[in-house]
């Protein structure tokens, strides 16, 4: 019995320990939260006691009698403070509350005072029959007191309360009977006194669900909603295998030969009955509601919902329905099991644009000037369809249109507010289980509207930057057609109007042939460009030093012929042969074109540790710095009127960029300017041999 008893003020003992150290982590300074601490503290100490008298196997001494009329002290001065606070909400009139607590402390003194009074003081059959009457008095002032706290609650209130009172009325009632049993019978009933540091343990959850609900008694006390819903299940779990397996026994033993096929049978469906409650999203939605309702300040844990939700939003970047994914985001916070989103076209009318495991309803389209869109826009609110059901007037000024009350088992509407306009809105169905809409899921639901709100009209502005950058490559690589066309055709308009006067020279057929053949040629890769795309231009190891002769020879036949230096010494580089040659004879032409004929024309090749170095310098007419900041590389704004179409600044330095290069300018207006290419080296690649006759090629 000794083993027994110390096991169970263990128990007690080490749960009421464990309370005491969260609510004293959690203490704010509050007298009424110091007083439960120093409750739960003394009824530590007095079950410590105990169990150590009984691994000692000694016998109860003053010690204790002292300790556990401290720890009816302390859940006395707790109950009283409480009664205090509640000041004129309490029924009780004040003398006779007054009156109770003199006559519980009195009790409490005198019971202290027989315990440490010598033995041979009074005789010990009448030091026992006071004692144990005072603890019975002490038992039923206890019970008295948790009654009053209850009764004088108002109902509203008494759910902050109620776990509180069941508990320390569960104790008192124990110590009640254990009292009013020893002194019917003048002894103690052993049994009852090992059970009751047990009894004592099982009412400390209660007391901590009550702390965490009354945060004015200035205790913090977090319960994670993740322990509380996995312990019920393992709860529950057990509960229910220990049951089945005594129903299980019970056939066996009482069921003849069929005994063991029905075991057997039973057991195999009990199990089955099992997984399928735990996998049933009913059920688990039911338990949430209903631990969250009886045991929690508040419905939701806003950080785990937060986090949540913040996660799933992140995680619908990369789904192929981002769309749907949002909905179910939604959806996820008030157990529904499908939904609908709409979002503003163009045109500024509402259209339903994806379901999450719920047909788009065809046509059910809302004019941006409709009633329904306009009361979603100008409230704000979260559409309840029972309460407006059952109390229109709360919705002034809605109508509801036909397709919402013939979607099946709509329930909520939530409107997506994104920079205090209405982006859309998300029709969500009835949930899994029976949740009552109040305020708080009312505000959660409409903070996540916004939230999905932002994530929906971000998402439609990376597709719209997508789309535009989808066009902008279609662009660029229109322009850059167009300006080598331009080029071509220049060319070619040259030989056509020296054919007249030179069609008998046999140099210049020679001479047209080779640059129709030029032209033919270009015009092919233009071709190849334009079906491939810029993006999908193949870089391959190229010569610089030998494209750059081939540019400096094409732009040999314009003046002032630019001088080549530094290009006898091979230097590699990767990038696409006829891109890069299309850059370096631009900036060549460019040059040339700012220069007159007297003019000097320099196409420097030189390395600089790993990089390669390319000089083009004129003396021509030079810029100031604001036309080179501003206007030089900005696209489409060129200084050749109709005879420029100012993109190949821009091209060459995007795709040096795109390289892996850079491109600079130094220039001074009357004294010439300076570009200066550097691309990284590919040492010890091999080159790209040159095509024929690319040396030979003719003007572009």
């Amino acid at each position: 019995m000794e083993n027994i008893g110390t096991i169970s003020y263990s128990a007690g003992g080490l749960f009421f320990f464990v309370l005491t150290l969260v609510l004293l982590t959690g203490w704010r300074g509050r007298l009424q939260g110091a007083l439960l601490v120093a409750a739960a503290a003394a009824t530590t100490l007095w079950a410590a006691g105990l169990a150590w008298h009984g691994a000692s196997g000694t016998a109860p001494d003053a010690v204790s009698e002292v300790l556990e009329n401290l720890r009816y002290l302390a859940w006395f001065a707790f109950l009283l403070g409480i009664l205090r606070q509640a000041g004129t909400r309490t029924r009780a009139g004040g003398g006779q509350l007054q009156a109770g607590a003199v006559g519980l402390y009195t009790v409490l003194g005198l019971l202290t005072v027989l315990a440490v009074l010598p033995a041979q003081s009074l005789h010990p059959a009448l030091i026992t029959t006071i004692t144990l009457g005072g603890d019975l008095l002490l038992a039923i002032g206890g019970l008295w007191l948790v009654e009053l706290l209850f009764r004088n609650t108002r109902p509203e209130h008494r759910w902050a309360i109620k776990y509180l009172c069941l508990g320390l009325g569960l104790m008192f009632a124990y110590d009640f009977y254990l009292y009013s049993d020893a002194l019917l019978f003048r002894r103690i009933n052993l049994q009852l006194w090992n059970a009751r540091g047990a009894v004592d343990a099982l009412v400390v959850p209660l007391i901590a669900v009550s702390a965490a609900r009354n945060p004015q008694w200035s205790l913090d006390v977090f319960v994670s909603r993740g322990v509380v819903y996995h312990g019920a299940t393992l709860v529950g779990t057990g509960g229910y295998l220990l049951v089945m397996a005594a129903a299980g026994y019970y056939i066996r033993a009482f069921g003849g030969e069929w005994g063991p096929l029905l075991h057997t049978v039973f057991l195999f469906g009990a199990g089955a009955v099992l997984l399928v409650l735990l996998f049933s999203g009913q059920v688990r939605a039911r338990a949430k509601v209903f631990l969250n309702k009886h045991f929690f300040n508040y419905r939701y844990d806003y950080r785990e919902e937060w986090l949540r939700f913040t996660q799933t939003l992140s995680a619908c970047k990369a789904t192929a329905q981002p769309r749907e994914c949002v909905i179910g985001a939604i959806a996820a916070i008030v157990e529904s099991p499908a939904g609908i989103l709409w979002t503003r076209r163009p045109s500024g009318s509402m259209a339903p644009v994806a379901g999450w495991n719920a047909a788009v309803p065809e046509g059910a389209v809302e004019p941006t000037d409709g009633p329904f869109v306009r009361f979603l826009d100008e409230r704000g609110w979260v559409l309840h369809l029972d309460e407006y059901r059952s109390n229109p007037e709360l919705y002034h000024g809605l109508a509801p249109p036909p397709w919402l009350t013939e979607l099946p088992r709509a329930w909520v509407v939530v409107p997506l507010i994104d920079r205090n306009e209405l982006f859309g809105f998300v029709v969500l169905t009835r949930p899994r289980a029976n949740i009552a809409f109040n305020w708080e899921v009312r505000d959660l639901l409409k903070t996540a509207g916004c939230q999905a709100a932002s994530h929906l009209a971000q998402l439609d502005t990376l597709q719209s930057l997508a789309e535009a950058r989808q066009f902008e490559g279609f662009n660029r690589l229109s322009a850059l057609i167009l300006h080598d066309l331009k080029n071509l055709i220049a060319q070619q308009s040259l030989v056509v109007d020296s054919a007249a006067r030179h069609k008998h020279n046999p140099a210049f057929i020679d001479d047209a042939v080779r640059i129709m053949s030029h032209s033919v040629d270009k015009m092919n890769r233009l071709m190849a460009l334009l079906r491939k795309g810029l993006a999908d231009a193949t870089k391959t190891p190229v010569d610089l030093a030998a494209l750059t002769a081939d540019a400096t020879t094409n732009r040999a036949r314009s003046t002032p012929v630019p001088v080549l230096e530094g290009a006898d010494t091979p230097m590699q580089v990767l990038a696409n042969r006829d891109r890069l040659l299309s850059a370096v004879e631009n900036l060549i032409q460019n040059a040339q074109e700012a220069t007159g004929k007297d003019g000097h024309v320099r196409v420097v090749l030189t390395r600089e540790g790993g990089r390669a170095v390319l000089l083009v310098e004129d003396d021509g007419c030079g810029m100031d710095a604001a036309f080179v900041r501003e206007r030089l590389f900005r696209p489409f704004d060129s200084t050749k009127g109709d005879t420029g179409m100012g993109i190949g600044a821009y091209e060459t330095r995007e795709y040096i960029h795109e390289l892996g290069g850079d491109l600079t300018v130094t220039s001074t207006s009357g004294r010439g300017t300076r570009f200066r290419i550097e691309l990284p080296h590919l040492a010890g690649a091999p080159a790209e041999t040159p095509h024929a006759g690319a040396a030979q090629e003719g003007l572009q």
